[in-house]
């Protein structure tokens, strides 16, 4: 589509402007509106991020897009008359095209006075180091060769992390096998099939297994194929290697392929050979060989037998160590944005931040799930937010979570040592956790000064916490304990994601 304009608009005219023609080519997006939010340009890079096909010159910006003035960039930046620089910025157009951006959006002057806006649109996709941060994204659409992952889906700005990404693109289109070494969440699939299709593979099939998945007596003949009367009912049937021939196989926790196994994987690793169970010939095959352990540490799995010596040094050509979340110091914040951004689309909500209360226990957490753990428990917490309410609070974070943290202080030494010296930590009950937890939270709160309805909602859900504990999950008797009803007391276990299995005996 392209560039067009509003010529007959009284206080800004864009046809007058000598540099149209530079922002009708540029290669990110441009919308230039009236003070009212009313459309006057937008350029065939902006038409293309959000999949227009009419033209929606003279509409408003809400009318086109799913937002109101409490989320519109551009509404924002005429009302404070302040520039936006920036920003990620997820939103819907009213055909349902959902676009991950970046926005930058400056306030038009004329004589001291805001007349406009023109805002630049980068669409987030087509975008590399751009965020602080280690994480993964799920792409609206299937790429159609069995992956959903490019590097321009990769985030992240720490220096570790980039080399790790930058190794991965030099190695892509070499045929030396690959190793990726990483916790779990760190995003070691996407990893993988970014390479595939970063490389000359990319047209061809991406296909990848978890050897973890599959019982032992199964992944031979899924791998290798089978020959028919190899065994009852066997039929002629092609195997995952023949499936992946001319692209990428991705053997996910090969460590936990079986030995035997291991040593005929080598050997197609030698000869780029197979041969189908109960075959007499041989098949060549071509494919790009990338392999993950679920071991940080690779050589720890050879120790305890779990992965031949051998085969490691055959897939481990090149090795890419994909940092965990904790040891990035930069991102947890610009991450964590970025989650609530996404799923206040999935979830049309208007969540803007978590508070200064849950940051802290953010920072101080190990993340043993990594940026799936982060988004996992964003997104919980944003299902339990009541429509209005526009911060994630303490009260908002699953239960199971605060436990968790908790338990990594008990383990460090922290509260656990000044709360129960008496008690041993594995003769806890989850009741005594939980409990416990409740100290946790509080342990936080003190780093940061809260104001008076965080301190209240606070308030209110230890109570009810303790009154269940009290009452071993009686939610009659822990009812009129809180001088309450029953339905009531059921409405606030439902607001602060308390389940009266946590507190029976």
């Amino acid at each position: 589509m392209p560039a067009t304009t509003d010529l007959s608009s009284p206080v800004l005219d864009p046809s007058n402007m000598d540099f149209l023609s530079i922002l009708s080519a540029f290669d990110e997006g441009v919308i230039i509106t009236d003070k009212a939010g009313r459309i006057l340009f937008y350029n065939e890079t902006q038409a293309k991020i959000d999949d227009l096909t009419e033209d929606i010159i003279g509409q408003n910006v809400v009318d086109v897009y799913s937002l109101d003035e409490s989320n519109s960039k551009i509404l924002q930046c005429i009302k404070t008359g302040l520039p936006i620089k920036g920003e990620l910025f997820f939103y819907r157009t009213r055909r349902g095209k959902v676009a991950n951006t970046i926005h930058s959006v400056f306030p038009l002057l004329r004589d001291q006075t805001v007349v406009g806006a023109v805002c630049f649109v980068k669409d987030y996709t087509l975008l590399e180091k751009t965020i602080t941060a280690t994480s993964w994204q799920e792409p609206d659409n299937h790429i159609g060769n069995g992956t959903r992952y490019r590097f321009t889906d990769i985030m992240g700005l720490d220096n570790e992390f980039l080399q790790a990404v930058r190794m991965a693109r030099l190695a892509a289109n070499s045929p030396s096998p690959i190793m990726l070494c990483g916790e779990t969440g760190t995003g070691k699939e996407m990893f993988a099939q970014s390479i595939h299709n970063y490389s000359a593979r990319g047209a061809q099939q991406f296909v990848g297994i978890n050897c973890a998945a599959i019982p032992e007596h199964l992944l031979e003949g899924l791998l290798f194929g089978t020959t028919k009367g190899s065994f009852t009912n066997a039929v002629d049937k092609a195997g995952i290697f023949e499936h992946a021939h001319g692209g990428t196989l991705f053997l996910d926790e090969v460590n936990s392929m079986p030995i035997n196994l291991q040593a005929k994987l080598l050997r197609v690793l030698q000869e780029r050979k197979i041969r189908r169970l109960g075959g007499h010939t041989d098949i060549n095959i071509d494919l790009k060989i990338i392999s993950s352990v679920n071991n940080y540490d690779p050589h720890q799995a050879i120790k305890q037998g779990a992965l031949r010596m051998d085969l490691f040094y055959r897939l481990c050509v090149v090795s890419i160590q994909i940092p965990p979340l904790r040891e990035l110091k930069n991102g947890l914040e610009l991450l964590t944005r970025h989650f609530i951004n996404k799923n206040n689309l999935t979830l049309d909500k208007n969540i803007k931040e978590v508070s200064n209360v849950v940051m802290p226990i953010f920072r101080s957490y190990h993340w043993p799930g990594n940026t799936r753990e982060l988004a996992h428990i964003i997104e919980g917490s944003m299902n339990v937010i009541e429509h209005g309410e526009r911060v994630i609070e303490v009260s908002h974070l699953p239960l199971q979570f605060m436990k968790n943290n908790f338990q990594q202080s008990a383990d460090n030494g922290n509260i656990f040592k000044t709360v129960s010296k008496s008690k041993k930590k594995e003769d806890m009950s989850d009741q005594t956790l939980g409990h416990l937890s409740t100290l946790s939270i509080k342990a936080h709160m003190q780093l940061v000064e809260e104001n008076l309805p965080q301190r209240q909602q606070f308030r209110e859900k230890e109570m009810v916490h303790n009154a269940l504990i009290k009452k071993h999950g009686n939610v009659s008797a822990a009812a009129r304990t809180l001088g309450i009803s029953r339905q009531v007391l059921h409405y606030k276990m439902k607001k602060y994601i308390l389940s009266r299995d946590d507190y029976t005996d």
